[in-house]
């Protein structure tokens, strides 16, 4: 009792009673509890605010009086960090374990930060060029000789413009590959010396650097004195992607980056209108805000980055909301960004003013891999996986993974940038007519962030990209699943009545659900008719006489009847407990309890309908479940009614499991579980073969035989669609699948 101070002796002789686990003497003592000032910036007053109600929570529940709470510290959610929350708890050994499981295999992937921000961005001609020495920039040898060779070596003391126009006219009278990279170095080397002092003059320089480039690349004039084994031949594209990307940071620092937009440069060989036009995607010139450069950052949150060899400037374009948008970007995220590609190519007819045309083509390397220059097939330099990163370094999703918790009302609020709930759909690429949606549902006390491993690695392959969308689900993990399935069920509705109110779009009825944990219970009931079974484990009155309010019956009837969703033709559950986990008992259920506040709709919407219906409950009612943490409970009885419910003929279900090595520390647990959900728990009757991963709660959906399994299985749905042999992708050994 020495570590419990300030607490009432009811309550210190709560905590303190001896217990059993697993036939185990086992004791929880509790230390001090206290509510600490917060000092954090502006943009964390949110999570004070959360703090400090928690705070007033734990300690009503523990004693009237005021007490400092560090409250409960999740690894891998941002929870400390996010709100400024921290345990001081002390518990034995093996309910220690209990907590610790609780607060971080319920959460999801670990999180960190997902870019860092470069002291220098990277430049593949640092070394070559000596970019960055003090002696530096300085020439190639290679072309220092050339000019040796024409006696123009003291020319690069003097005048670049005067040098180049020499050069230019060497080159007129006798092309060749070398002199042409020559120029395309020397424009490059003075454009980086004067860039500071006049930027005007450097734009036209980097813009001269990237045409000589192109042309030693491209030009059929040079095929002959052209070596792709050359060293150069690998400069040459290294002096393109370079002097491009320093051309489009002077744009951008001019605001003269923009699609639709022209800008003029003039170089030695002439005048160039330069036209900025979107190529591939379905973005829109309106969805352009403001660029950031894919050099600047180095990727850290997500394990594989996916990039594309080639040519042209990696980008991140940040969104903007604009008047008239199309409806499908209420499903945007705040601060969505995406991925661009640009590309520059000179066009061979002069314009109307008799100056050289160019097209600065930003491409969407999610639809293009490459372009076409002459006969040649050419790839784009891109990366999917940055952008990714840094949209996710500023989306405060992360932290909603305890709001949805504890506070699942805070979701249930409109968005500050829209009409919008928190909670709901969300996308991160625009609606594509054609492309199968894949919808990812996460599972108790995470946030769609716990996907972006998955989802980074299947928006690599180009043939998953080309057939499917992916769309995530945001919802409150404090409510009782089947509530959260039926708000999905609802939303699942109002997006297609919003993106294809005529039924039109065939794609959209070819949907798949991947659910991680808890997940799996919301989306399997998506697939599911309730008949009278359902309401059967509310109440035993008749539904016709349940006395309520109108808005209050349609809720209490979508929650507890319901049909299946014709649109949805698979679901794969991962690590989801079909049968209840052993972590939902009477220690997590009470101490979870007392922190959990449920929505006051909620709340107020079941006392009204007690109050008018003093009959309706029994003793194992449903209704009398007020959490997410007690309907998981191995004794929650509606999940036999889930298993025994009947299969729609038209959705197939895939099931992934997870499974821990057994080791010492973890005997208490058992065998055969991923330390939160059991193997015969996680094994769905109705399922193809399980597949088996060997990981933990927290990481089994990003592990990478997972991501193997779900990618197999969305080939499995093409090959179905397309009426081709159900071979799959056969990447996973048989001892796996049981």
């Amino acid at each position: 009792m020495e570590a419990i101070t300030r607490t009432t002796t009811r309550h210190a002789q709560l905590l303190s009673r001896p217990g059993k686990w697993h036939g185990r003497p086992t004791r929880i003592i509790l230390s001090a509890v206290e509510i600490v000032p917060i000092h954090t910036s502006p943009k964390r007053k949110r999570g004070n605010d959360l703090a400090t109600s928690l705070a007033r929570r734990a300690s009503v529940s523990l004693n009237r009086e005021q007490y400092t709470f560090h409250g409960l510290e999740a690894c891998g959610t941002g929870l400390s960090q996010d709100f400024g929350i921290r345990t001081r708890y002390r518990f034995d050994l093996h309910l220690a374990m209990i907590l610790c499981l609780v607060a971080t295999t319920f959460s999801g992937c670990a999180s960190q930060p997902w870019v860092t921000l470069r002291s220098v961005p990277r430049n593949p001609l640092g070394d070559e060029l000596q970019l960055t020495s003090w002696s530096g920039p300085q020439p190639t040898p290679r072309t220092v000789q050339l000019l040796r060779v024409y006696n123009l070596t003291d020319a690069l003391k003097g005048d670049s413009r005067t040098l180049l126009e020499s050069l230019q006219r060497i080159t007129d009278e006798e092309p060749s590959a070398d002199k042409v990279y020559a120029m395309s170095e020397l424009a490059y080397l003075s454009a980086r010396k004067i860039e500071k002092q006049d930027q005007a003059k450097a734009l036209d320089l980097y813009g001269a650097a990237v045409l000589h480039a192109y042309a030693f690349l491209f030009d059929d004039r040079l095929a002959a004195t052209r070596n792709c084994y050359d060293p150069q031949f690998r400069g040459a594209c290294d002096l393109y992607n370079s002097a491009l990307e320093s051309a489009l940071r002077l744009g951008c620092t001019r605001g003269e980056l923009r699609p639709g937009t022209t800008k003029t440069i003039h170089t030695a060989a002439g005048t160039w209108d330069i036209n900025c036009v979107l190529r591939g995607g379905v973005w829109q010139p309106d969805d352009f805000d403001h660029f950031k450069f894919v050099s600047d950052y180095e990727m850290k949150g997500l394990k594989n980055q996916y990039q594309n060899h080639g040519l042209g400037v990696p980008l991140i374009v940040v969104r903007r909301s604009y008047k008239n948008e199309p409806e499908a970007a209420r499903y945007y995220p705040p601060d969505l960004s995406f991925p661009v590609t640009a590309f520059l190519r000179p066009v061979k007819e002069p314009n109307h003013a008799g100056r050289n045309q160019g097209l600065l083509e930003l491409c969407d390397p999610l639809e293009i891999n490459d372009t076409r220059v002459g006969r040649l097939q050419v790839p784009l330099e891109s990366d999917l996986t940055t952008p990714l990163a840094y949209f996710l370094s500023k989306v405060p999703m992360e932290s909603l993974a305890t709001v949805g918790l504890l506070e699942p009302e805070r979701l249930l609020i409109p968005r500050s940038d829209s009409q919008t709930m928190v909670k709901g759909l969300y996308m991160v690429q625009p609606y594509e007519q054609g492309k199968i949606p894949v919808v990812f549902i996460h599972g108790l006390w995470s946030s769609p962030m716990t996907w972006m491993e998955m989802f980074n690695d299947l928006r690599s392959s180009a043939d998953i990209r080309r057939h499917y969308q992916f769309w995530f689900y945001l919802y409150p993990t404090g409510q009782p699943f089947w509530v959260s399935a039926a708000q999905l069920r609802r939303d699942l509705a109002e997006m297609r009545q919003s993106l294809d109110p005529q039924h039109r779009e065939p794609a959209l009825d070819q949907m798949v659900l991947v659910g991680h944990s808890m997940g799996g219970l919301v989306a399997r009931l998506q697939t599911q008719e309730s008949g009278p079974d359902y309401w059967k484990l509310a109440s035993r009155i008749p539904w016709e006489q349940v006395k309520a309010d109108p808005e209050v019956r349609q809720k209490l009837g979508e929650m507890f009847h319901f049909h299946p969703n014709p649109s949805i033709r698979r679901v794969v559950t991962i690590a989801t407990p079909h049968a209840g986990s052993t972590f939902s008992n009477q220690t997590t259920q009470y101490l979870l309890g007392k922190l959990i506040q449920l929505p006051a709709t909620i709340v107020n919407a079941q006392q009204q309908i007690f109050r008018d219906n003093p009959d309706l409950l029994f003793p194992e009612s449903l209704l009398k479940i007020e959490n997410s943490v007690d309907a998981l409970s191995p004794k929650s009885p509606i999940l036999p009614v889930m298993q025994a419910g009947q299969r729609m003929p038209w959705v197939k279900y895939n099931n992934i499991i997870g499974e821990i090595p057994r080791s010492w520390w973890l005997q208490p647990l058992g065998d055969h579980t991923d330390g939160v959900v059991s193997f015969e728990s996680a094994r769905s009757p109705d399922a193809e073969p399980a597949v088996i991963v060997p990981a933990d709660h927290t990481t089994v959906h990003c592990h990478p035989l997972a991501v193997m399994e779900v990618r197999r299985i969305l080939q499995e749905h093409l090959d179905q669609l397309r009426g081709h042999p159900v071979v799959g992708l056969k990447l996973l050994p048989p001892s796996m699948v049981r």
